[in-house]
């Protein structure tokens, strides 16, 4: 099989993930394919020349990025730079649209074909995207099943592939192993912190997240809470922004993300990929988020979707407890995380509507089917 050339373009963690997944995929498709570009620890291990480190470019927020164009500007010189010198025979995009866009532009005039793979959230803002979306790329592949109905709306064709996290979201031992590997009683309650795994993030988060447990470990027997550290963080991290000063313990786990996650009970969780991540391990959750107020906002009157969580957004209902901004609050998350700790009808009604969510995100092998559409759209 003829070598393909391949350049990949993922900015943020998820990204970096789902973009690891599509290279395995494709490399079994074609073992001859190359691969360079932006991505992080998850692409690099899949043996992708970095051309520019995405942690560099991974922020949320108007007022965020505008911090960080120094970063953005020189990822796109160096990307540029590769389109002219060598031309791959496809570019894959993933999400992270204002930069993959003005990229797409550039490679659209090489007449380099472009694969979409995982929509940008044009449906959530800026919806006239679209017409971008249509006038430069090649083939897009949605992993949300809402995204082709908004798209079949606007005249466009797109394929849905399913949800890559239904292949890679497993555990990789049962919960009383887990649980024994830690040295946690079995009878504890157990309680996720999911801050998220961005700087700021945690930094907006842990602080309140700590505060809700402090809230809930009076309420529940033998309380255990537990916080994975995100490869994008340091355990300095985490105590620069509240777990040095706890007055109770956390129990850091750095391996096993997914056993830790389906261990717990309840986890309080910044909105995000996450969010589904619990959903398809079957765990309750509340969904949390702060950005900067300026941030919020500028954002508030251009956001056209009824839900924050991607959970909630694909079972189109409220099937799990949205506490943002103002409403983030120590009280808030404490009362609504005892009640799914202690009311047996609250919690099965949300087991039932994640196992709604879970039916909607399709079946396995969504990289499988992705990597085959790359492969037909390169030239």
């Amino acid at each position: 099989m003829a070598e393909t050339k391949i350049m990949i373009v993922a900015g943020e963690a998820s990204g970096d993930l789902h973009g690891a997944h599509l290279v395995a995929a494709i490399k079994k498709e074609n073992p001859e394919a190359t691969f360079c570009g932006i991505g992080g620890n998850e692409l690099k291990g899949q043996g992708v020349e970095i051309l520019y480190d995405a942690a560099k470019l991974a922020v949320v927020g108007i007022i965020e990025v505008i911090s960080h164009f120094k970063y953005i500007r020189q990822a796109m010189a160096a990307l540029e730079q590769r389109l002219k010198s060598e031309p791959p025979d496809l570019l894959i995009l993933i999400d992270y649209p204002d930069f993959n866009f003005h990229l797409a532009k550039k490679a659209k005039k090489l007449n380099i074909p472009i694969f979409y793979y995982i929509s940008p959230q044009v449906w959530a803002w800026r919806s006239g995207r679209v017409k971008t979306i249509k006038k430069l790329v090649n083939r897009m592949a949605v992993i949300l099943p809402f995204e082709k109905d908004f798209y079949a709306a606007r005249d466009m064709e797109v394929d849905f592939v399913g949800h890559p996290l239904m292949d890679s979201v497993k555990t990789s031992m049962a919960k009383a192993e887990f649980l024994a590997q830690h040295r946690i009683d079995p009878t504890s309650t157990i309680i996720g912190l999911l801050p998220g795994s961005r700087k700021r993030e945690v930094a907006a988060m842990l602080p309140v997240f700590l505060e809700a447990a402090k809230l809930i470990k009076t309420r529940v027997k033998k309380p255990v809470f537990l916080l994975p550290l995100a490869s994008t963080l340091s355990l300095a991290d985490l105590r620069a922004h509240g777990l040095a000063d706890c007055e109770f313990e956390v129990k850091v786990i750095a391996e096993n993300r997914y056993d830790m996650m389906a261990a717990c009970q309840m986890v309080m969780a910044a909105s995000g990929t996450v969010t589904l991540e619990l959903a398809i391990l079957d765990v309750p959750m509340l969904v949390s988020y702060q950005v900067s107020p300026l941030t919020y906002l500028m954002a508030r009157h251009l956001i056209k979707i009824k839900y924050a969580s991607l959970v909630n957004l694909v079972a189109d209902r409220e099937v799990v407890p949205e506490l943002l901004q103002k409403e983030a609050t120590p009280d808030n998350l404490a009362r609504h995380g005892l009640e799914l700790l202690t009311d047996t009808k609250s919690r099965e009604e949300m087991l039932n509507g994640l196992a709604e969510v879970r039916a909607k995100l399709g079946g396995a092998g969504a990289s499988a089917r992705a990597a085959r559409i790359a492969l037909a759209t390169a030239r």
